[in-house]
């Protein structure tokens, strides 16, 4: 890539009440919320919940990991491969269908996380 096409990484201050990414920690921290949290797709809900974990990891969003049972299980399908985290262990993915509307890899779990994830 020539050096014209690179683009440094620039930290924005963040302002009252916000996070920056940067700040999160290495290894990531979990914590739980008890936030109300609802994820629709197709006209449906197909997770809710106050019982999350937040995950907080360097230079990323902050994720939030839902309760299997509040999550409409039913309407996730296997997906083919695997990612392998050095922190939380290995990913299986997950496609979403409601009716006709398919959000492929649409959702992730660690089914034997790490210690501590």
């Amino acid at each position: 890539m020539s050096p014209e096409m690179r683009h440094p990484v620039l930290r924005v201050e963040p302002g009252p009440g916000q996070e920056s990414v940067w700040d999160y920690p290495r290894p990531p921290r979990v914590e739980p919320t008890s936030r109300h949290l609802v994820v629709e797709f197709g006209g449906l809900v197909v997770a809710e919940t106050r019982r999350a974990l937040r995950v907080l990891e360097t230079s990323s969003p902050p994720v939030y990991y839902f309760p299997p049972e509040h999550v409409r299980l039913d309407l996730l399908a296997l997906a083919a491969g695997t990612t392998d985290c050095e922190w939380k262990g290995v990913a299986g993915y997950f496609d979403l269908r409601v009716g006709e509307h398919v959000s492929a890899l649409a959702a992730w779990s660690y089914a034997r996380p790490s210690p501590g994830y």
